[in-house]
């Protein structure tokens, strides 16, 4: 039996079908009963069951929710963060943060990546160690691979391209095919999770975080070749989140280093920033990584990452977005120049984030852990709150199929070969 592999109860669940007298839970609208025993040789009477005397077929109780109610608070909480690691083996630190803090999940940076067989590694220790302390669900492993100059993958992968020399073709075919293969290449180590694609449009020359990771300036490019990208990445198995809403590229100070402002209205938002991100939701996008960036015209107190204006009443509530929703990492300039780290992901979990993303420092991640904690122990977080979010996680675990089984077999040179190829395709000769 391979390591790691174990029943979660919402995992690969089957609604199975309800029998109630004869009726069965989701059929075609006839009860799917037939009038009585098959063949008819019984040797009683035939009894026909009518519509009116056929009891009413109550669904089988969400099993996310049973999921729920077998869950403790660290549980929960521990689902809500999402967190960074050091070095290159899972360590104490690491293991701590599944067996104590039940965490939902692991950001690795090329800091913690060597090689693909380390990679494969490491993520496979830390599957095995979710599995032997009976976690609610599998991890996140999570990797920002979005080509170009932000690559995470081993020396031994072929090179991805700019998103910008994606959208000087224009193409969303080649969008699409480098979706596969960026999600090919980060699930073959044993990722789930891509924080991509770039949804920014590249409005602002000066910007010096965005540049040629966004598809372009216009919003139909970056529209057309954002969500092609998506989908391509989400049809390999690998959850794409989308990024930085509600759009980064406008922006002259790099919110790793301090918090960008943009002034600009809801108007003005909504004819540039937010079409890439609109139109991704409307197809189904799954996940959203906020940024954070103050937009005083929407909230003049909080940064997009921590305000409800930004993320239930506009990203929820007008846009229609109901998937998962990400912080950018809390460790940032922008968040640790204004706000203690425990309170601005208290801020960002009653602005309606799902999951705080930590990608740096075991104490900076305990003190994000025992503040959510605490909140909800103090009443400034509502259970009510925070079981909205961990049903959104674990509904997109299960509809991804997570797991905590290893991964066994890199096949490097044949992922490389389908780059090449996807490259040689869809790059005019010269």
């Amino acid at each position: 039996m391979l390591r790691g592999r174990m029943a979660y109860s919402f995992i690969g669940t089957t609604v199975m079908a309800i029998v109630l007298s004869g009726c069965t839970w989701g059929g075609s609208g006839n009860n799917g009963a037939s009038a009585g025993p098959s063949g008819g040789n019984s040797g009683n009477p035939q009894t026909t069951i009518t519509p009116s005397a056929s009891p009413t077929p109550t669904p089988e109780a969400d099993p996310i929710k049973r999921q729920m109610q077998q869950m403790s608070l660290d549980d929960k909480i521990g689902q809500l963060v999402l967190v960074g690691l050091e070095g290159k083996a899972a360590g104490k630190e690491a293991l701590e943060m599944i067996a104590k803090f039940r965490v939902g999940g692991f950001i690795l940076f090329k800091d913690n990546i060597a090689s693909a067989e380390q990679t494969q590694k490491l993520l496979n220790a830390l599957k095995a160690a979710n599995a032997d302390a009976k976690a609610a669900a599998p991890l996140w492993l999570s990797v920002d691979q979005e080509g170009g100059r932000v690559n995470r993958l081993p020396e031994s992968f072929a090179a991805f391209p700019t998103n910008r020399a994606i959208g000087t073709i224009g193409q969303p075919a080649y969008a699409a095919d480098i979706g596969k293969r960026l999600g090919e290449a980060v699930s073959a180590i044993g990722f789930n999770m891509n924080y991509a694609p770039v949804l920014d449009v590249d409005s602002n020359p000066k910007n010096p975080v965005i540049g040629d990771r966004s598809f372009g300036p216009g919003t139909d490019t970056v529209s057309k070749l954002g969500i092609a990208e998506m989908q391509g990445i989400r049809s390999t198995g690998v959850v794409p989140v989308v990024k930085h809403f509600p759009g980064h590229g406008d922006t002259a100070v790099d919110s790793h280093r301090a918090l960008p402002v943009v002034n600009k209205s809801l108007d003005e938002l909504k004819k540039l920033e937010l079409v890439p991100f609109q139109r991704a939701i409307a197809e189904k996008a799954d996940a959203v990584m906020v940024a954070h960036i103050l937009l005083p015209k929407l909230d003049e107190t909080y940064p997009a990452s921590l305000s409800k204006a930004v993320i239930t009443d506009l990203l929820r509530g007008e846009l229609g977005f109901d998937g998962v929703v990400i912080t950018d990492d809390m460790t940032m300039g922008a968040v640790l120049q204004n706000y203690s780290i425990g309170e601005a992901a208290v801020h960002a979990v009653q602005a309606g984030t799902d999951i705080v993303l930590v990608a740096h420092d075991y104490d900076k991640e305990t003190a994000v852990l025992g503040a959510l904690k605490k909140s909800v122990e103090e009443g400034k977080l509502s259970m009510s709150r925070i079981n909205e979010s961990v049903y959104r996680i674990l509904k997109l675990k299960q509809a991804f199929k997570l797991a905590d089984t290893p991964v066994e077999r890199i096949d490097v040179e044949g992922i490389n070969r389908n780059i090449r190829e996807t490259l040689q395709k869809h790059t005019p000769k010269k």
